[in-house]
């Protein structure tokens, strides 16, 4: 499926009816949303990676590809799906966009932060717009925006109230507008509290993607709050290896 079919499904969106993105993690999974309804897909790095055998970030670049690509191929070609490449594994943009086609993805995620440290926002946008021009039309480009994970140069921030912290949200706001000029063409600042969302969706252009939490506000909410899209990062992965965890206790011990 083209990126164009994604890039239309954040357009045109009401509060009350963002889009949800439910999370992957390898073809089963992927085929099990399909079944669902929903029409289109977005990969979470860490629920692949676990899926794959490997700790959130530490899966190598080409075992990644190959599993998006497999979601991609167990999914109709009427469903896109956008795929989680972290901060692109130190990948030069042409080559990253063209793993990125090779894997049937039609859009991606990149964040600004490696090793845990925010990249400089400038040099952030400057890759967001070299992986812009190498894909033209043929990626639905989401920012990931990571100043509420790693705190924001000059303001860590107090951890237990992010959502309070005014430098924070104006070095979110910086950055988002830095990306958006770039090319992003959606901005997810992960792990914002819900009370930042509605500031947040005034001051950025565009749509606003939104992490939904098991103890957070449901989907619905999120959209009410300014978000248009809304993803589950590795939830219903480790939902699903609970329920099996589960499961074999009961087989186990029953």
């Amino acid at each position: 499926m083209t990126a164009a079919a994604l890039r239309a499904l954040h357009h045109d969106r009401t509060p009350d009816d963002p889009l949800v993105l439910p999370g992957p993690w390898d073809a089963a999974s992927a085929r099990a949303f399909v079944e669902a309804g929903f029409p289109a897909l977005a990969t979470p790095s860490a629920g692949v990676s676990d899926a794959l055998g490997y700790a959130d970030g530490a899966a190598p670049a080409a075992e990644m590809f190959a599993a998006v690509a497999r979601i991609v191929r167990a999914v109709p070609a009427s469903v896109p799906v956008s795929a989680d490449v972290e901060a692109g594994y130190g990948l030069p943009p042409e080559e990253l966009v063209e793993r990125l086609l090779e894997s049937g993805a039609a859009g991606c995620n990149l964040e600004d932060s490696v090793d845990g440290v925010l990249v400089e926002a400038e040099r952030q946008a400057d890759r967001l717009a070299a992986v812009r021009e190498a894909a033209g039309d043929a990626l639905f480009v989401n920012a990931r925006v990571d100043t509420y994970v790693h705190g924001s140069p000059g303001s860590p921030g107090s951890p237990g109230s992010p959502g309070t912290d005014p430098g924070r949200e104006a070095e979110t706001v910086r950055r988002a507008l830095l990306y958006v000029a770039a090319g992003a063409e959606c901005v997810y600042p992960i792990m914002a509290p819900p009370e930042a969302l509605p500031r947040l969706a005034a001051a950025v252009p565009g749509p606003l993607n939104a992490l939904a939490r098991p103890d957070g506000p449901a989907p619905r909410r999120l959209g009410g709050l300014g978000a248009t899209r809304i993803t589950f990062g590795p939830w219903f992965q480790r939902r699903a290896m609970a329920a099996v965890r589960g499961f074999a206790d009961e087989l186990r011990h029953g």
